[in-house]
């Protein structure tokens, strides 16, 4: 068993040395790194052990213990009784052997991503690189690579900024109901091992809750996060949700403070992000999961959503999204000063689905003519126009919009203004109502001057007017996907 002592000690030394400090008015000081700002699109990878049952979700380590689910009933189909065939069993099916780092990367450049973040470890606790820690990482057991050095690497030759997503705090209690029937999942238990700890499950909702994470848990959770971050020095950390707990707090304060202290070591800018209220406001970037925001803020976020709608790691009932509306849900997302990170999962065997692959591709080949008016692009005055709402909060991304043609977004780069139209219009005509001509005493209305309106994807120079309804533009582009009017002003 790993002893946690020394690394303590030297996470103390380095927060201590600051320039941060683990307190939340040390922590405020923090800004959020241009390289991010501008970055707009990033790549969320789903990839472990869960992706060899490839059944329900990635949650299949907690659900296959849950008595009477369907993840417990498949399991006893197709594997046999827990006892026999627990969740560690599947750890020599997990060989990995069409991985190539290289194919990924190139995949995910093609596809427009300027980020990559993948799941470092899971709420299973299987750790996705080589580690001091623990033993059963993917370096020692099934692949028996270094999964997380290698996607560095070869991100980073393709010119992304590799970032490194921990779920490991919820581990806590994932395995928790194997313990309430004979299997594989059993006391005596010690830090180290697979399992450990297997606590009841939680009130998921309540900040403070017994039995909460012990100091020893807490401490484990501590090292292996910094371990991440010394080994890898990824320029995004990524929480996953119930690190929110009170008792988590000084954990939290500790880890910021030691990551923004090991960048400033670097000469490197990073980030936090994180969901519910875990840090506190302006000390990390929030994020909002499979969901995004109904306006415009005055602060930078995330959305992470995942290209199935049924799960986030490869299954073999996967309900892909169209790129068109993953499409329509980024130029949302940037023109109300946010970014998306887009999750993938692959299969078992390293290679990503047909169906992934497909949508990736498409969403690259439209970024490839209309990153313009995305990557490095600012906000406008207002981020949109048009009738069709958006579902403000989390898990809303299952409610499918029906854009139309006069619901726009707008974004600004260049001294250019960019309107996209979310949906095709039949006919070639649009109008733009933030553009109209206006009354100069009412100050919420544009009261610039027009130069020129073009298709950014064709350079088709559009016939235009102005009057008080708007900005009416004439176009004879057709697709299935936003169409992006690049208008100078002036």
């Amino acid at each position: 068993m790993y002893d946690l002592t020394e690394y303590l000690h030297r996470i103390d030394d380095v927060i201590a040395r600051g320039p941060y400090q683990d307190t939340w008015e040390s922590l405020s000081s923090y800004h959020v790194p241009q390289w991010y700002r501008k970055a707009k699109f990033g790549i969320f990878i789903h990839w472990g052990i869960y992706s060899v049952p490839a059944f329900g979700n990635e949650w299949y380590s907690r659900n296959m213990y849950i008595q009477g689910s369907p993840e417990y009933e498949h399991h006893i189909k197709t594997y046999g009784r827990h006892m026999d065939f627990g969740y560690k069993d599947f750890l020599p099916l997990f060989r990995a052997e069409h991985f190539q780092a290289d194919r990924w990367a190139e995949l995910f450049r093609q596809a427009g991503a300027k980020y990559v973040v993948p799941v470092a470890e899971h709420h299973d606790g299987f750790q996705m690189y080589r580690s001091e820690i623990s033993h059963w990482n993917a370096w020692e057991m099934g692949p028996r690579r270094d999964v997380l050095g290698e996607l560095k690497e070869s991100c980073e030759r393709a010119g992304m900024t590799l970032g490194a997503s921990t779920h490991r705090l919820e581990h806590w209690f994932f395995m928790g109901h194997g313990k309430e029937f004979d299997s594989d999942i059993r006391e005596p238990m010690q830090r180290g091992d697979f399992y450990w700890p297997a606590m009841p499950e939680p009130d998921h909702q309540a900040l403070f809750e017994d039995p909460e994470p012990t100091e020893e848990y807490l401490q484990d959770w501590l090292v292996r996060t910094c371990e991440i971050i010394d080994r890898y020095q990824p320029r995004l950390l990524y929480f996953d949700w119930w690190i929110q707990r009170g008792v988590c707090k000084p954990y939290l304060r500790k880890i910021a403070a030691y990551y923004y202290n090991r960048a400033a070591e670097w000469g490197a800018e990073v980030a936090v992000t994180y969901k519910h209220d875990a840090f506190q406001f302006g000390t990390a970037v929030p994020d909002v999961e499979r969901g995004q925001f109904a306006d415009v803020k005055p602060f930078f976020w995330q959305t992470d959503t995942a290209i199935a709608l049924n799960s986030w790691c490869y299954t073999e009932n996967n309900q892909f999204k169209p790129a068109k509306d993953i499409l329509c849900d980024l130029v949302d997302i940037v023109s109300k000063n946010g970014c998306l990170l887009l999750n993938v999962g692959p299969k078992a065997d390293g290679t990503i689905s047909a169906e992934d692959e497909k949508v990736l591709l498409e969403i690259g080949q439209w970024l490839k003519v209309n990153g313009e008016a995305i990557y490095e692009s600012d906000i406008w005055r207002k981020y949109g126009e048009g009738p069709t709402q958006i579902v403000e909060g989390q898990f809303s991304d299952g409610i499918k919009k029906h854009f139309t043609s006069k619901d726009f977004r707008f974004t600004t780069a260049k001294g250019y203004l960019y309107a996209t139209a979310l949906r095709c219009s039949e006919d070639g005509n649009y109008c733009v109502t933030s553009l109209g001509e206006q009354d100069a005493s009412r100050q919420a209305n544009f009261h610039g001057i027009i130069r020129d309106v073009r298709v950014l994807e064709t350079g088709e120079v559009c016939p235009w007017s102005r009057d008080k309804d708007g900005l009416h533009i004439k176009c004879s582009q057709q697709s299935e996907y936003p169409i992006v009017f690049k208008i100078d002003v002036d």
